[in-house]
């Protein structure tokens, strides 16, 4: 059974503390934004998603923190990738505000606020890179493990 959530340190911004709590049970890996993060990119290396990359958007965007970008071999595994993404943070308490994508599945947003989750086919990222269109934000590949 898991205990009521505690409040995020201080630091936050505003938005981030109004959605952003410790999980109750004392793991604090979604206590900010860029644990968040850090977490959706494992969950997508978990489903074996291929070049995942963190974009720290907080210096030129003010409608979110970060990125995470990660590509599928193709559609279904893009999907299988949103999903798990989805389900695990929907365990931690943590609802996507928003999913664009889905049934196609060539590219799937996942809208968390603080943090937008982009899983595309190769081709699709390919033609839409995100990567170079903010390439003067810092970035981080993420490797699991």
């Amino acid at each position: 059974m898991r205990s009521p959530p505690s409040s995020p340190p201080k630091g936050f911004t505003a938005r981030a503390r109004a959605r952003l709590t410790r999980v109750g049970n004392g793991d604090d890996r979604l206590s900010s934004t860029t644990q968040l993060a850090n977490r959706i990119a494992a969950l997508a290396a978990e489903k074996l998603a291929a070049d995942i990359v963190i974009l720290d958007m907080r210096e030129v965007v003010s409608y979110t923190d970060h990125f995470v970008i990660a590509s599928g071999r193709n559609p279904r595994q893009t999907q299988a990738i949103a999903e798990e993404v989805q389900q695990q943070l929907k365990r931690d308490g943590l609802h996507a505000r928003r999913v664009e994508g889905m049934r196609q599945g060539d590219w799937i947003l996942l809208d968390y606020l603080d943090v937008v989750v982009h899983v595309f086919t190769p081709e699709a990222r390919a033609y839409y890179r995100l990567e170079a269109l903010w390439g003067q934000v810092p970035s981080e590949s993420y490797a699991a493990g």
